[in-house]
């Protein structure tokens, strides 16, 4: 039987709900002190925000927007041992509101200096969890930026802090020449030799061409980097079926949650989150979505069933199974199927 490094999943990656109170809001309950934590409000149409330890406390970015950071006193104001403490900031506060927040773990510091690729980095970094933020100075020249995970990373999403422009993400799905926009609808584009200089990442560093949105020169630039690891993440695409009765997709473990894309269409992307929605299947009537790229509430939607070693599409829908379209996905598991190094059973069934 094959063997997951990870024992417990939720000490890397965990999902929080909680209830705002428009004032201080300590949150416990992540598990870990968390370095990048990305929230919504799941009841109203607030943008979502995201916070990493590398850039600080209080430095605000927006994944559904184009926005260049930004600096908001009473936003997400410390990194706490067992999760965040909040101000009073609506979008991530609301008295009364009902939130999400995802919470990856990475060193547990504010990072420290790489030298891996042509221009310096620094890179806070979880090997073990295949995860690393990693923050840098563009150049505008084709250039190489370390991101210490010791293995190639699947994808990388890249959001320049100085500039009102759209991040970028590289999945090794789509390819060197190719690239996706978090904050818009847009389809894949093929033959962008600008973005990522036409190179996948190596096990050091990934490759950045003159492109702005990732290299302007002098701008400050985040990225997030993501390795697959058995038994806890899985970053891939399947083919479409346009129909009801829709492809199992083999993640090797119970994914507790899975963002979506129609790379060959012009689709929102699709947020599922099983703690939003403790069912096997999201065929009832409080699905859980969200969509990263839109500021809309929480919504129902009949899509696909969660199981012990996957997911199965339930829908025709195009946005994540049109027929012949290629969609992307990245998955974190609840469970892992396969049994731990420690000798732990693998998971059982839903």
């Amino acid at each position: 039987m094959a063997y997951s490094s990870i024992i417990k999943p939720t000490d890397y990656f965990n999902t929080k709900l909680y209830t705002g109170n428009g004032s201080t809001n300590a949150i416990t309950g992540v598990g870990f002190q968390p370095d990048w934590v990305w929230i919504k409000d799941r009841g109203d149409t607030h943008d979502h925000n995201a916070y990493d330890a590398v850039r600080g406390v209080t430095k605000m970015i927006t994944p559904n927007e184009n926005y260049a950071e930004s600096t908001v006193a009473a936003s997400l104001t410390s990194f706490d041992s067992d999760g965040f403490t909040l101000g009073n900031v609506a979008r991530s506060n609301a008295s009364g509101g009902s939130l999400v927040s995802w919470n990856w773990r990475a060193s547990g510091t504010s990072g420290s200096a790489n030298t891996d690729g042509s221009i310096s980095s620094t890179v806070s970094v979880n090997t073990t969890s295949g995860f690393s933020i990693v923050k840098y100075v563009g150049t505008g020249s084709n250039a190489t930026v370390g991101h210490g995970l010791g293995v190639a990373p699947k994808i990388v999403l890249v959001k320049d802090l100085s500039a009102s422009v759209s991040w970028r993400m590289y999945t090794e799905m789509t390819g060197n020449q190719s690239q996706l926009a978090l904050d818009q609808t847009s389809a894949a584009d093929s033959g962008n030799t600008t973005m990522w200089n036409s190179t996948s990442p190596t096990t050091t560093t990934f490759s950045i061409g003159t492109h702005g949105n990732v290299n302007t020169s002098s701008n400050n630039y985040i990225a997030y980097c993501f390795a697959e690891k058995q038994g806890y993440s899985k970053f891939g695409s399947y083919i479409g079926n346009g129909n009801a009765d829709g492809p199992m997709i083999y993640t090797g473990f119970k994914p507790t949650f899975i963002m979506l894309k129609n790379a060959s269409a012009v689709q929102d992307w699709q947020m599922y989150t099983f703690d939003m929605q403790p069912f096997n299947e999201f065929c009832t009537t409080s699905a859980g979505r969200l969509k990263p790229n839109t500021t809309d509430a929480q919504s129902t939607k009949s899509a696909f069933d969660m199981l012990s070693n996957g997911f199965k599409m339930r829908t025709n829908a195009s946005d994540i199974n049109a027929s012949g379209n290629q969609i992307i996905y990245m998955a974190f598991a609840e469970e892992p199927l396969v049994a731990n190094v420690d000798g732990g059973l693998p998971t059982t069934a839903r």
